[in-house]
């Protein structure tokens, strides 16, 4: 299954490297918590990074109630996009440097998560990660889900890109004396930080010891 292919969603700058299919876009959401929502406000464009989710065939973020960017949102035309940088593509000239990454733009309109939709949303946001955590935590109180705004999209319009592998470089070029390949990049996740007004005897649950990075 594909996403549809429209006019602001068809690639036209290295095209060869644009996806559509279902399975490449939603693999590359998983990958990648973090994402950016662009949307108009009074006629001036905006972009907010935020972190998403997916469950099935919409991506879902939130936010305070109180956010303009949330209120200017809702029913409106978004853009939410999702980057992964994979390496850094070293090259004989400096107009083939590039990058390998992973990168998803949606288009769509947003909608706002019903109320009685809205703390189950935000459970498979926390158990996403994970898993089990949701359960672990104090319930959300009646204050805390009335400050906060859930949005979802459907993912259907939209594309993918990726790009991996070693330099392009013009035939000639590939006689010069320079060292030419990939950085590879990776995010790890680091040693877990307690805080120090944790209690006493209190463990890291497994979910959080052997946590590793979704991309």
């Amino acid at each position: 299954m594909s996403l549809e292919i429209t006019d602001r969603s068809r690639l036209r700058r290295a095209h060869e490297r644009g996806l559509h299919d279902r399975d490449t876009v939603n693999a590359i959401l998983d990958a990648q918590p973090m994402c950016s929502v662009g949307y108009v406000i009074d006629g001036k464009p905006y972009v907010t990074p935020t972190l998403q989710w997916r469950e099935g065939d919409h991506v879902y973020w939130h936010g305070s109630s109180a956010s303009r960017a949330l209120r200017a949102s809702k029913g409106a035309e978004v853009c939410l996009t999702v980057s992964i940088l994979d390496g850094f593509v070293m090259a004989r000239s400096g107009f083939h440097h590039s990058v390998n990454s992973r990168s998803v733009m949606l288009f769509g309109t947003a909608f706002v998560v019903p109320e009685e939709e809205k703390e189950a949303r935000l459970s498979t946001f926390v158990d996403g990660l994970w898993p089990g955590r949701a359960a672990m935590l104090r319930p959300n109180n009646a204050q805390e889900l009335k400050a906060t705004t859930v949005l979802g999209l459907k993912i259907a319009e939209g594309s993918a890109k990726v790009r991996s592998g070693p330099p392009g470089d013009d035939e000639e070029d590939y006689a010069l004396p320079i060292w030419a390949g990939v950085i590879p990049v990776e995010t790890r996740v680091g040693p877990l930080q307690p805080d120090p007004r944790n209690l006493d005897g209190v463990e890291a649950p497994e979910h959080l010891t052997g946590f590793r990075w979704p991309g």
